[in-house]
């Protein structure tokens, strides 16, 4: 069964300065052993007739990529039998869409890669209902209610393990404006999650020593990348010895290239912006006439089969209790994560603003 792909022929007319400015089968699930057996699983999960549906339909906007959630959204259409007509774009263009439509967006879920997304949305969004919101702790969900968090990323520094000692990391990502780190640093101004951690700067320091670092980096010269997949490739490649990154996509080049993969994820120690941990999640709009079947998938990626999916595929935090994380992570609970309210990271406006005002974006 395959997910009907909505193609990109919108324009982004009025929503192009918000976009500028925000800048089948049944799929083999990975379920996690107990923390004390190091590899994992994997079993078949098949619909049941009790949950069998037909004829029903959800249309996903989805700022996460296909290749990343498009295996745990074939599933929940092959085991509930509702199909998914899903848009794929990113984070910040599908709210962008979502704004420019309105109360006429055919749209009835919105999954986000960053709560700065849902932030910017969070006013079209009703009120979850409690049997979801509960399912994950209150730091990871909308205080208000109108979204909640799926899975866990967390902000860590990248860096080439033939040319950078773990002991010369700094605890706080404020040091990497350190003329030592000059021509070393990658980076990628125009990534979702690289903005949000910039509004968690601004949040947590304000605009003005904000300011000073990013003009501490750019004085660095860093190289600049597309995305975070680039960034880790250029820290293994050599290009950079540090980059900015979330802490899944070094996995997947784990997974892809073995053990001897020369970079490595570091967690800084100190608290700060640079240790912020974020959530992917999603909301359903309050426009959508198909809210239960909307909240039927909030309820299947909450699920025990698509948390496991998340932790064992993605490399992302599972947010429900019970669930393990990726022998591999260090567990959720032991990072130095900076202490936020994520609902206070919705204005990327203001952050894309300082970043064009810096030079870091054009």
């Amino acid at each position: 069964m395959r997910i009907q792909i909505i193609t990109r022929r919108w324009t982004l007319t009025l929503g192009l300065g918000l976009a500028l400015l925000l800048t089948a089968c049944v799929v083999p699930v990975v379920t996690t052993p107990a923390s004390s057996s190091p590899q994992p699983t994997v079993t078949e999960v098949r619909p049941t007739p009790a949950t069998a549906a037909t004829s029903q339909k959800l249309v996903l906007y989805s700022g996460r990529s296909e290749n990343l959630v498009g295996p745990i959204v074939a599933q929940f259409q092959e085991a509930t039998g509702i199909q998914v007509e899903a848009r794929w774009g990113s984070t910040a263009e599908l709210a962008a869409t979502l704004l420019e439509e309105g109360e006429r967006s055919p749209a009835d879920v919105f999954f986000a890669q960053d709560p700065g997304g849902l932030g910017a949305v969070a006013k079209m969004m009703t009120v979850l209902p409690e049997d979801i919101l509960n399912r994950v702790d209150p730091r990871f969900r909308d205080p208000q209610g109108r979204w909640v968090g799926l899975s866990g990323r967390a902000r860590v520094i990248v860096y080439n393990t033939e040319r950078v000692n773990p002991s010369e990391l700094p605890a706080d990502i404020w040091d990497f404006t350190d003329p030592k780190w000059k021509g070393r640093i990658g980076w990628a101004p125009t990534n979702a999650s690289f903005q949000t951690m910039v509004t968690a700067m601004r949040v947590v320091w304000g605009e003005e020593k904000t300011r000073q670092w990013l003009e501490g980096i750019l004085a660095n010269e860093p190289r600049t990348y597309e995305n975070n997949s680039a960034i880790v490739a250029a820290v293994g490649a050599g290009e950079v010895d540090v980059g900015f990154a979330n802490h899944y996509y070094l996995y997947r080049f784990l997974r892809e290239q073995g053990e001897g993969f020369p970079a490595r994820n570091y967690f800084l120690p100190g608290g700060g912006p640079g240790s912020l941990v974020m959530v992917a999640g999603a909301g359903v709009l309050e426009s959508s006439t198909n809210k239960e079947t909307a909240f039927k998938f909030l309820r299947f990626m909450l699920s025990p089969v698509a948390q496991q999916y998340f932790a064992t595929q993605t490399f992302e935090y599972p947010l429900v209790e019970g669930v393990s994380t990726h022998p591999d992570l260090p567990p959720l609970g032991e990072l130095h994560a900076i202490q936020i309210d994520l609902a206070d990271l919705a204005d990327l406006e203001g952050t894309i603003r300082l970043l064009r005002e810096v030079g870091a974006l054009p």
